[in-house]
């Protein structure tokens, strides 16, 4: 099931080019990326013709077409920390294919701190129209622990920058950081809705092999958080989120072999984002059935594409809610053409 719950549109068709963590100024806790010293890192190795060639040979998939917007996505580091002829180079690079309108829009990441006064028109001129912030954490001791070298009132200036400037702004957070209590990190979550970003990502705090945090697990200074407490935590941001309208586009990471073979612990799961959708739609479903009023025999509407969510794993929700007896005449009905996440009982 795909996690990324946010367009309701068509999600995009992502053409990504990575510039291998350039613009990183710091090596944190949780990256085995060893970082690229010196003011705004070295030259990388991606030509303009690589990004050029790369545009190119993605625009020929047929998957691209069927009405879904085409966006260029910079992956991999700072894109506003690199020198700014060579952003500028490689931004050029992809104005042919938005002139002629092959390509819709141009996504980039960065981190809070490198998001000067000038940073927002300089991209709005080149053609960027949507920027993710590495937030991770709202708060001090956390950022301080995970050596993110960025504060949390930077955070709160690169929002408001980027937001006033038109620019769709996300922000990535994570669970389960070095030094991170719930209270905390419920606390975060709600100061970052407070600042309305466009679009949320959260991901677990994975242990990976040649990370400063491998080292301290190693040594017995830092304990993963467990999945079933990621779920939970993870859940609730969700619901935060949601309370102040701003969709949450991805929960969890990508489970490629390169991550599967460098983690050494920490709360994984190849479908995170499937497993925290389940445990919410559980919440609502319980608490719906809960407030029945009768013990009429009722029919539960649900939209066809949530069968899974609302079902669960091994139709673990569906056993859970017979067994407290909340299924008592209760008919399930999926049905097409219903909004995502939505609940009727009738």
């Amino acid at each position: 099931m795909d996690q990324s719950f946010f367009y309701k549109k068509k999600s995009p068709f992502v053409i990504p080019v990575f510039i291998s963590h350039q613009g990183c100024p710091h090596q944190c806790v949780f990256c085995n990326q060893v970082s690229i010293t010196g003011q705004g890192g070295g030259e990388i190795s991606l030509s303009v013709s690589k990004v050029v060639e790369q545009i190119t040979r993605q625009l020929a998939w047929p998957q691209r077409h069927a009405g879904r917007e085409t966006q260029v996505a910079f992956y991999g580091g700072s894109f506003t920390g690199i020198k700014k002829a060579l952003q500028e180079r490689l931004l050029l690079a992809v104005r042919p294919f938005l002139e002629n309108k092959q390509v819709d829009s141009i996504r980039v990441s960065t981190r809070p701190d490198y998001i000067a006064q000038e940073t927002p028109q300089f991209l709005k001129q080149h053609g960027v129209s949507i920027v993710e912030l590495g937030v991770q954490s709202l708060d001090r001791h956390v950022l301080e622990k995970s050596n993110r070298g960025h504060t949390v009132a930077q955070v709160e200036k690169a929002i408001g920058l980027l937001k006033l400037s038109g620019i769709m702004t996300g922000a990535q957070l994570m669970v389960g950081l070095p030094g991170e209590q719930a209270v905390s990190l419920l606390a975060g979550a709600r100061r970052l809705a407070g600042l309305q970003p466009d679009f949320i990502r959260i991901y677990p705090t994975l242990v990976v092999q040649g990370s400063p945090l491998a080292k301290l697990y190693e040594q017995g200074f830092y304990r993963p958080m467990s999945l079933a407490r990621a779920i939970v935590s993870t859940a609730k941001i969700w619901e935060i989120m949601t309370e102040h309208h701003i969709p949450v586009i991805r929960m969890g990471l990508q489970p490629t072999d390169t991550l599967v073979a460098d983690m050494l612990a920490g709360p994984f799961h190849p479908a995170f984002g499937e497993v925290v959708m389940s445990r919410i739609m559980f919440k609502r479903i319980r608490r719906l059935l809960k407030d029945r009023d009768d013990g009429s025999v009722r029919t539960m509407v649900c939209a066809a594409v949530d069968q899974s969510i609302v079902r669960g794993q091994g139709n673990y929700n569906i056993k859970r809610l017979d067994r407290l007896r909340l299924l008592d005449k209760v008919r399930l009905l999926f049905q097409e053409g219903l909004e995502r996440y939505s609940i009727q009982l009738i």
